[in-house]
């Protein structure tokens, strides 16, 4: 592997200056012999995806195949580290591959029987058997555990939770003696309270959130992957559900009023992370489209960058621009700070020290 030389302004310190690849990794030690790649430009951290699929197609599971090709959609499109946010498919072998990005598994989505999407996660028969599977995702995936918080319930016509609130706080607090955090999939308000109190480290979506419980999850650094991209279908959604007349009219309020509900959050403090959902809905290679999202929704643009790159990195225990840490950099022409579209069009990706552009 060539040994790098890079020259620039650095995020998300600012400040000019430069650093070396040598084996993959980040010095700022000089390295004789090292090619210059860029001698000006901005560097900047590999983004992150902190709620990504590779390996879940609109039809259920994806071939490893596939999973790979999408994965490598995100990496040409600036994404270097996916938190995986739950999948029907080991992609253990993806981990091994250093032309892909870094992937965080979360293990399989934990639902009932017939109360989420089939084939996209294991399906318990009985709610008191969720504490035993949280334990069995959180040893065998990554640090992470998904749990579907809330999804249709045909009976009653609308969104209604999966899980009674003491099974939650018993699964929660497994995980966590395992070392695991957890987070869930959410869109209604019904879900919620019972979430928030169990300990949930993480609410995916959360369109439904209140200003009080969003004060209560910046008090307990609870984390929100608002999904915005996402969040687009909603209406495509309820144009399909003729039979649920109220769901359909919940996910019409849900859509109209998230951005308010994402603005909201930044200003109580909430950490809100970037995250795509591909996977599914929505293709890969999007999240500079969440990232825009965040911040048309009231989110600074240079702290929508942030979120998707080095406090992203930060919050899942992956270092940035760091002296040794693994050489997952972008480079762009202009300040993304500045204008977050410089986003779509880096000059250089680079991923384990290796040069994708």
């Amino acid at each position: 592997m060539t040994a790098l030389h890079l020259a620039g302004v650095i995020l998300p310190g600012g400040e000019p200056g430069e650093l070396w690849i040598d084996g993959g990794r980040i010095s700022f030690t000089r390295v004789p012999g090292a090619e210059t790649l860029t001698r000006e430009g901005f560097l900047v951290p590999g983004l992150v995806d902190a709620h990504c699929h590779p390996g879940l197609a609109a039809h259920g599971p994806a071939t490893l195949a596939e999973a790979a090709e999408q994965a490598a959609a995100d990496r040409d499109a600036g994404t270097l580290l996916i938190r995986d946010c739950g999948l029907p498919l080991d992609v253990r072998p993806l981990q091994a591959r250093a032309d892909l990005p870094t992937i965080i598994r979360a293990g399989q989505h934990l639902a009932l029987r017939k109360r989420y999407i089939p084939g996209f996660g294991l399906e318990l028969d009985d709610p008191a058997q969720l504490p035993a599977a949280v334990v069995e995702q959180a040893r065998d995936g990554d640090g992470w555990v998904k749990l579907v918080g809330d999804w249709i319930d045909r009976g009653a016509g609308d969104l209604a939770p999966l899980w009674p609130d003491d099974v939650l706080a018993e699964a929660i607090a497994a995980a966590h003696a395992e070392g695991a955090r957890v987070t869930a999939h959410v869109f209604g308000q019904e879900a919620l309270p019972g979430l928030i109190a169990a300990g949930i480290d993480c609410l995916e979506h959360g369109t439904e959130l209140s200003p009080e419980q969003l004060d209560e999850l910046a008090r307990r650094d609870i984390a929100l992957v608002p999904t915005l991209i996402q969040i687009e279908n909603f209406p495509g959604i309820a144009d399909k559900a003729g039979k649920y007349p109220a769901y359909a009219a919940h996910m019409r309020a849900l859509h109209a009023g998230v951005g308010e509900m994402v603005a909201s959050a930044v200003e109580a403090g909430v950490r809100v992370f970037a995250g795509s959902d591909a996977g599914g809905m929505v293709e890969h290679g999007r999240l500079v489209d969440e990232i825009e999202a965040l911040h048309k929704a009231g989110m600074p643009a240079e702290q929508a960058l942030g979120q998707a790159s080095w406090a992203a990195r930060d919050w899942l225990g992956h270092p940035g621009i760091a002296d040794g840490a693994p050489a997952d950099l972008l480079v762009y022409p202009a300040d993304p700070r500045e204008d977050l579209g410089v986003l779509r069009h880096p000059t250089h990706i680079v991923l384990g020290g290796t040069v994708f552009a």
